[in-house]
């Protein structure tokens, strides 16, 4: 398990008609191999910026991003990205959007068919192998994309606003299962969301962005991801310590809201 080093990361983009917006300012931490972080914020706070920084889809301004030591770039298979929309192959099977990528490194059907059976057995999905991704619910397109990254063997999995599109319920069921993914590979997960109890219930570490310039305002080392693999995750959020935590999270974010509204941003 690799660890991740971001070191002084700035990000201004160049505006066509002139002018720039300082998305990230002077952001450093280091994440241990293992971890499982959620990014939290205010719009405009380069929550996805940051996450497309990891990813190696974009080169920051300044700074630098390593790896287990390895300075981060461009894209990598050691680096799994999961959209909000799956990003899924619609011409193709379940089983062939899951197995893309060993495909393209040239991985024969012997080798790879195992593994793609392994991983829709992981996802809940055993048995829809042959079926075509418009025959699938939401939730279901979603555990596909988890199941293709994982495909790939990534030592880190980058997920932006994953569940963000699904229902109430589905998205719940979503959680355990991305937590239980967590839990039975070991990989590390940077993941963003917009739900402040989606945030603390998954990360074991939450990060709390400001904007303008983005920056880490706030970290939070949390028990409750690891307290949710064994206890009712509805008991769980309801909690006096989950609750508290969230309240002061939901207020501060609501201050940074208003302060951007004030400015006329």
């Amino acid at each position: 398990m690799k660890p991740l080093s971001i070191q002084n990361i700035d990000m201004v983009y160049e505006l066509p008609k002139g002018g720039s917006v300082h998305a990230l300012s002077d952001v450093s931490f280091d994440l241990a191999g293992g971890r499982l972080l959620t990014l939290l914020g205010p719009s405009g706070c380069g929550k996805t910026t940051l996450l497309n920084i990891i990813a190696g889809f974009l080169a920051p301004s300044s700074g630098q991003v390593l790896l287990g030591g390895e300075r981060i770039n461009g894209p990598s298979k050691d680096r799994g990205m999961v959209f909000q929309q799956g990003a899924l192959f619609e011409w193709q099977s379940v089983a062939k959007n899951i197995s893309f990528g060993p495909r393209m490194n040239g991985q024969k059907p012997a080798e790879y068919k195992p593994e793609v059976d392994r991983l829709l057995d992981i996802v809940g999905l055993s048995g829809f192998g042959e079926k075509q991704i418009y025959e699938l619910s939401g939730g279901m397109q979603q555990r596909v994309a988890l199941a293709r990254c994982l495909a790939n063997d990534p030592e880190m999995m980058l997920m932006d606003e994953p569940l963000g599109a699904l229902d109430a319920l589905t998205r719940e069921k979503m959680q355990g299962l991305i937590l239980n993914l967590w839990v039975e590979t070991r990989k590390s997960i940077v993941m963003v969301t917009h739900s402040v109890e989606e945030a603390l219930l998954l990360g074991d570490v939450v990060f709390v962005m400001a904007p303008r310039p983005g920056r880490i305002e706030k970290v939070y080392e949390l028990p409750f991801a690891k307290r949710a693999l064994t206890e009712d995750t509805r008991e769980l959020k309801q909690g006096d310590d989950f609750q508290e935590i969230k309240e002061e999270i939901l207020s501060f974010i609501w201050e940074m809201e208003e302060q951007i509204m004030g400015t006329g941003v």
